[in-house]
């Protein structure tokens, strides 16, 4: 599938919203507006969906974590080669509620090399996302955690995080994709991202927690395709 910029990553996380029968349903309103707008739209659900709607959407699916694991005995790990299989073309790594060491991140980002899958590493400060950019994944997204499910967007709250990791990321890697996080809950938010630097954002509540994510989703994807 297709990854392009600008992009929309809307990770499911464990919200009752985007669980189950619901996540189906929510990501086909995802592959809806995708289709309609034309912009670049991800979904990152559950382990326990990712099969199910990799199989049904013809959208990029992501997972939401891997483990820097082997095939072998990790009861209760993700196997990079499991999430393949089920579909997934990528997946996020380092979220601040997963977050990991940097040699962990390392180790992740040479397995979805590996396994052709698109890596989208988050930072949590402009000095985190040069260090990954370093590393070279596909996508590299700053997320101050304080404003994760604000409301509040980084990309109005703190703007000069995002000006700031533009430069110091592009100064490393010039090719990376970088994303913006945290707090993104209006099409203005999204504008705002984008007249920063950025090549999209990665959003959950202020998707999965609306009340008519379709109508979010869209404004925002009208953003992301102008």
């Amino acid at each position: 599938m297709n990854l392009q910029s600008p992009m929309i990553i809307v990770n499911f996380k464990t919200y009752l919203e985007s669980t189950g029968k619901k996540a189906l349903e929510l990501a086909k309103q995802a592959e809806r507006a995708s289709k309609e707008t034309g912009a670049c739209i991800v979904v990152a659900p559950q382990f326990v969906d990712l099969a199910k709607i990799a199989q049904t959407i013809e959208i990029p699916v992501f997972a939401q974590h891997i483990d820097p694991i082997k095939p072998g005995s990790s009861t209760g790990h993700i196997l990079v080669e499991s999430v393949k299989d089920a579909g997934a073309v990528g997946t996020i790594i380092n979220h601040s509620e997963r977050q990991l060491k940097l040699s962990d991140i390392d180790a992740l980002i040479a397995l979805t090399k590996e396994k052709g899958l698109t890596a989208c590493v988050c930072a949590n400060n402009p000095s985190v996302s040069a260090a990954i950019a370093a590393m070279h994944p596909n996508i590299t997204s700053i997320e101050p955690p304080e404003l994760i499910g604000s409301g509040i967007s980084v990309s109005r709250a703190k703007p000069e995080i995002v000006t700031d990791t533009v430069k110091l990321v592009h100064k490393i890697a010039p090719e990376m994709t970088l994303l913006c996080g945290a707090g993104i809950s209006t099409s203005e938010d999204v504008a705002n991202a984008l007249k920063l630097g950025t090549s999209g954002v990665l959003v959950a509540s202020g998707i999965v927690k609306a009340k008519d994510p379709y109508k979010v989703l869209c404004s925002f994807a009208e953003v992301a395709a102008k």
